[in-house]
C-alpha cells in the first residue's frame, strides 16, 4: 500500500513556522507522503533542507481581504488537481478552499487551529472583519473529518459554540539531547518571537532602563519591529538590548542555552492571548530557560503546575516589570531552582510525548 500523501496548506512563507515544520517532518518519518504549500514573500528566506516536500506560491497582495481572497483562490486550483488522501488547513485563512476541495473530490480533512482568528489584537475594534471571519468559520467548520487546536481553552471554547471536540496538541519542542550547564551561561535575557502588538515587549525594553549588568535578546521579527527598535534608541538602551531579526529553527536553539531568563508577557487584550500556551515558553523549558510570563490562564496553569518560574499581571508597567527581574536575577537561589525544574518538566514537554497524540488523529483518520 502506498504512503497517504497529505497536503498541509499555511499563509505565511514556511521559514519560521515550526509547529507546522514539526508536524511535517513527524508524518513523513512516519511513512506519509508530505507536502506543505506556503507563500511566497519578497523578503522570503531560502528554507533549509527538510524531509517532506514545500512549494511556496506568489501572490499579488500581503495583506487586508485581497490578499485572503487571492490565497484562497490560488490554493482552491492547486489543491483541486493535486494529487492527495488528506488535507490540512493550518487556521481559518485556510480553510475555505480546502473545504471547498474536499467536498469536491470527497476526501479526508483536518482542521488545526492555531488561535482563533478573529481574537486577535489586531482586530480590536474592526468589528466588521470579526464579523466576516466568524462567518467564514461557521459556513466552513463543519466541514473537516478532524480538529486539533493548541490550548485546552481553545477546545473548550469551540466545544461550547459547535459542539465540535478538538484535539489538543501543544506547541512543544523536540528535546535537546544536551544542554549548556546554567552556571556557564551569560547573563542573558530572551525574549523570542514575533514581534507583534500587545505581547508586552515594549515595556521589556523600556524595563531595561533599570537593569544592569544584563542584556536583552529579542529574537524576531513582526509588525512593531521598527518602533520597538526606535524605543531602544530614544531610551538610549541599545547596548542592553540587542535585535537579531529572524533566526533559523537551529540558531534559536543554540542561542536559547545561553540565556539564563526568558519572558512571555502577553496582554489581556483579546482571547487568543488569555487562553493562549506560547510556543516560546515550551522553548524556553526545553533550553532549561526560567519563565516569567503573565498570569493569563493557561500560562498561569503551566507556571504553577512545573515550578518552572513565576507570573506577573497582565499589563505590568516596565517599573514594576524591572522590579521583578532585579528580584529573580539578584537571588543566587531562586534562578537554579527554576532551571532545575525546567530539566524535570522537558523530560513531559517534549514533541517526542506530544506527537503520538498527533499521530493517533491520522490514524484513527477512516
Amino acid at each position: 500500500m502506498y504512503p497517504k500523501r497529505v497536503i498541509l496548506t499555511v499563509s505565511n512563507d514556511l521559514s519560521n513556522d515550526q509547529r507546522v515544520h514539526r508536524i511535517c517532518d513527524t508524518l513523513a518519518n512516519n511513512n506519509y507522503n508530505v507536502h506543505l504549500i506556503g507563500r511566497k514573500k519578497k523578503n522570503s528566506p531560502p528554507l533549509i533542507e527538510r524531509n517532506y516536500s514545500t512549494g511556496r506560491i506568489k501572490l499579488l497582495f500581503n495583506k487586508g481581504f485581497l490578499f485572503y481572497f487571492c490565497l484562497n483562490f490560488r490554493l482552491f486550483f492547486k489543491l483541486l488537481f493535486s494529487k492527495f488522501d488528506i488535507l490540512v488547513a493550518n487556521d481559518l485563512d485556510t480553510l475555505p478552499a480546502n473545504s471547498l476541495v474536499k467536498i469536491i473530490r470527497r476526501k479526508k480533512l483536518i482542521f488545526d487551529a492555531h488561535e482563533l482568528f478573529y481574537e486577535v489584537p489586531e482586530l480590536n475594534g474592526k468589528s466588521f472583519v470579526k464579523w466576516f471571519w466568524r462567518t467564514i468559520e461557521k459556513v466552513f467548520i463543519r466541514s473537516a473529518d478532524a480538529y486539533i487546536t493548541v490550548s485546552p481553552s481553545i477546545a473548550e471554547n469551540y466545544y461550547k459554540k459547535y459542539k465540535i471536540h478538538f484535539e489538543v496538541i501543544r506547541n512543544l519542542p523536540l528535546k535537546i539531547a544536551k544542554l549548556k550547564e546554567y552556571h556557564q551561561r551569560e547573563n542573558l535575557l530572551i525574549y523570542q518571537g514575533a514581534l507583534n502588538k500587545d505581547r508586552g515587549i515594549e515595556t521589556l525594553v523600556e524595563a531595561m532602563q533599570y537593569i544592569d549588568c544584563w542584556k536583552l535578546i529579542i529574537a524576531g521579527s513582526g509588525d512593531v519591529e521598527s518602533e520597538l527598535k526606535c524605543l531602544a534608541e530614544k531610551l538610549n538602551v541599545i547596548p542592553k538590548v540587542q535585535f537579531t531579526g529572524h533566526l533559523d529553527f537551529e540558531s534559536l536553539r543554540t542561542l536559547n542555552q545561553n540565556c539564563k531568563l526568558g519572558f512571555s508577557l502577553e496582554k489581556d487584550t483579546c482571547l487568543n492571548y488569555r487562553w493562549a500556551l506560547p510556543n516560546k515558553i515550551f522553548d524556553y523549558i526545553n533550553s532549561g530557560i526560567p519563565v516569567l510570563c503573565s498570569n493569563l490562564p493557561e500560562m498561569k496553569k503551566l507556571i504553577e503546575q512545573y515550578n518552572c518560574g513565576e507570573t506577573v499581571e497582565a499589563g505590568i508597567t516596565a517599573k514594576e516589570l524591572s522590579e521583578k527581574i532585579a528580584s529573580l536575577i539578584s537571588n543566587s537561589e531562586k534562578l537554579p531552582i527554576y532551571h532545575k525544574a525546567c530539566l524535570k518538566a522537558r523530560e513531559e514537554l517534549n514533541w517526542e510525548n506530544e506527537s503520538k497524540n498527533l499521530l493517533k488523529i491520522y490514524k484513527n483518520l477512516k
